[in-house]
């Protein structure tokens, strides 16, 4: 059996490892918390992140991350963006030398722009071909219920995302690979951005014409992003782009999009974040998300929008905002 190390007891670490394991992988999962290692290895459950979801009973858990790591073919990190440096830095002796690190995460690192591959290679010193990544439109709760839903297995190293592929494809979990890493990452990332947005529009009673045009011109602000960092077109029109995009802005079950909701509807920022169980990412990566553009010179007006309402103290005027700017042609370079 393939062995898997699942670092992140969330729950799209979660959702990952329940595929994982269905998919025939012997899956250990690591978490912080001995109580929750506890109820997942006893009661097979994970009640906090995902209630209600039986998980298999080949999923082990620990709060050693050298029992985790042990013999690990794929170690799936599952942790929060921001906090991806800090612990690679204290995993990455454990791991096997020919391990292939896979990312779940979707963020942007505060300070340095860092993509979260990026960071894996900085830290954890692999190359890029043995770094994947798994985007899509995936919510963890469906995911755990086993509803059907696809998503992308991205690698520069083709045969390393059809090793990823197999070791994650279920009766309804299908996983399609590709070589776009930067594509999946930001297509990742932004849509955390966009669905803040579409959050606050809602939360401001704006109607489904404001929020097909927030999801519509995010699209084109993160395949702009995308053309020039060197990201395949074709990858926007995906999964990992507007696939993930759809899901995230317009589900009750995303963080981010409930997160813009709250705002939008006068929950003032501290609040929403202070009753938050799992920080929305687009809230920590908008900063993140906003100085890539500025360093590629890339026009993203949602972005710097949602930058100054989240940090900047500005009033949730998304729509408005938007409609305010001067006229350009639909396709436009900057």
């Amino acid at each position: 059996m393939t062995r898997c190390a699942v670092f992140g007891m969330g729950s799209w670490g979660t959702a990952f490892s329940i595929v994982l394991a269905e998919a025939g992988c012997d899956v250990m999962m690591w978490g912080r918390r001995p109580e929750q290692a506890d109820a997942i290895n006893t009661r097979h459950e994970n009640e906090e992140y995902l209630p209600g979801i039986a998980l298999p009973v080949g999923i082990e858990a620990t709060t050693d991350p050298a029992k985790a790591a042990e013999g690990a073919e794929f170690v799936v990190l599952a942790v929060p963006s921001q906090t991806l440096r800090g612990n690679l830095t204290a995993w990455a002796p454990l791991l096997s030398d020919d391990a292939i690190l896979v990312s779940l995460m979707k963020g942007v690192e505060l300070g340095t722009a860092n993509r979260m591959s990026e960071v894996i290679r900085e830290v954890a010193g692999v190359p890029e071909g043995r770094i994947a990544v798994v985007s899509g439109p995936n919510l963890a709760m469906e995911i755990g219920q086993r509803q059907p839903a696809a998503s992308v297995v991205a690698c520069t190293d083709e045969e390393v995302a059809r090793r990823l592929q197999e070791a994650c494809h279920t009766s309804y979990f299908r996983p399609y690979t590709n070589t776009d890493v930067v594509g999946c990452e930001l297509g990742g990332a932004v849509k955390n951005v966009i669905a803040l947005a579409v959050g606050m529009a809602d939360g401001m009673g704006m109607g489904d014409n404001t929020k097909a045009t927030l999801i519509t011109r995010g699209l084109a602000e993160t395949a702009r992003l995308g053309a020039a960092m060197g990201a395949d077109a074709h990858t926007f029109a995906g999964l990992a782009g507007l696939g993930d995009l759809v899901a995230t802005c317009t589900s009750p079950l995303s963080r981010n999009r409930t997160f813009g909701e709250k705002i939008g509807r006068g929950t003032p920022i501290e609040e929403a974040v202070r009753d938050s169980r799992q920080i929305a990412e687009g809230f920590k990566s908008c900063e993140s998300v906003q100085m890539l553009a500025r360093r590629y010179g890339v026009e993203m007006p949602i972005t710097d929008v949602v930058v100054s309402i989240m940090h900047g103290g500005k009033p949730p005027t998304v729509g408005m905002a938007l409609l305010s700017r001067s006229a350009k042609p639909e396709r436009y370079q900057s």
